[in-house]
């Protein structure tokens, strides 16, 4: 379950929060046979299906001004977490509470039409945010001087290099302003002098109030950026707290024994 809107507010100002939040994935004979197979197969006990959990009892909450970063292996579970927060995927247990609205960069590429102009690919992505046509007037010069693709205005967007097209999107959920930020690996994306931009713009919003969530491999990015952070490992929730430093010196060393810790 997600909780949006008007909710009393908390002393502490929680903007975002996942009560014991965990989600399963089916897989079984039902992806390829049809309906009438499928109840055959089951009389029969022919009939086969696995549950996979991606994330499991996760629990936290963050505050307005926030940055969580989210760190763990690849198969962590960070990527579905960030899609049941973000509204995409349905928690299958638990609940996500979230008091602002989002601007969530998980897929770079979604969200545009390739055949469209990078303007018309720009005011495309404002208008899924949720901004009316007179606020992206007044925003799309921004949008496209940080994105750095004055040249490439009328270019259809499918010509894009990878790094113009995450550039893009980067732009247009920055400075948007959205009251929760969701990066996941954007900011890894593009050149040095990319990624130093994006990281002084990612202080200058957090500075202005926003909430942040950064799911990056970059242990530096974490530990510079960041105040609050969430270990998963294979669904699990290791440890969530605002010790970045010990944290990740924990993380980094479990990255190195492969043991993981008994206590942080």
């Amino acid at each position: 379950m997600r909780l949006k809107g008007n909710m009393e507010k908390e002393k502490n100002d929680v903007i975002l929060s996942c009560d014991n939040v965990s989600i399963r994935y089916m897989t079984g004979d039902f992806k390829e046979i049809g309906l009438k197979e499928f109840f055959l197969r089951k009389i029969t006990g022919k009939y086969k299906v696995k549950e996979f959990w991606a994330d499991r009892h996760i629990t936290f909450s963050i505050n307005r001004g926030d940055m969580l970063g989210i760190i763990g292996t690849n198969g962590a579970g960070k990527s579905t977490l960030l899609k049941a927060i973000s509204g995409i995927m349905v928690p299958t247990e638990g609940k996500v509470f979230c008091g602002g609205k989002i601007a969530a960069l998980l897929e770079l590429g979604s969200g545009f039409d390739g055949d469209l102009t990078v303007k018309e690919n720009t005011y495309l992505r404002g208008a899924m945010l949720g901004y009316t046509k007179k606020f992206m007037d007044e925003t799309y010069e921004s949008i496209i001087e940080f994105a750095e693709l004055q040249d490439f205005e009328e270019r259809p967007f499918k010509q894009l290099s990878s790094g113009m097209k995450s550039r893009l999107a980067f732009s247009i959920a920055s400075l948007v302003n959205p009251d929760i930020l969701i990066l996941d690996e954007v900011l890894s994306v593009g050149d040095g002098s990319f990624r130093k931009k994006s990281e002084a713009k990612m202080k200058s919003i957090i500075g202005g109030g926003a909430t942040t969530i950064l799911v990056s491999h970059s242990i530096a990015q974490v530990r510079s950026m960041c105040n609050k952070i969430l270990w998963l490992d294979k669904g699990k929730q290791i440890t969530f707290g605002d010790d970045v430093k010990g944290i990740c010196d924990a993380y980094e060393k479990y990255l190195t024994d492969k043991v993981l810790p008994e206590k942080i």
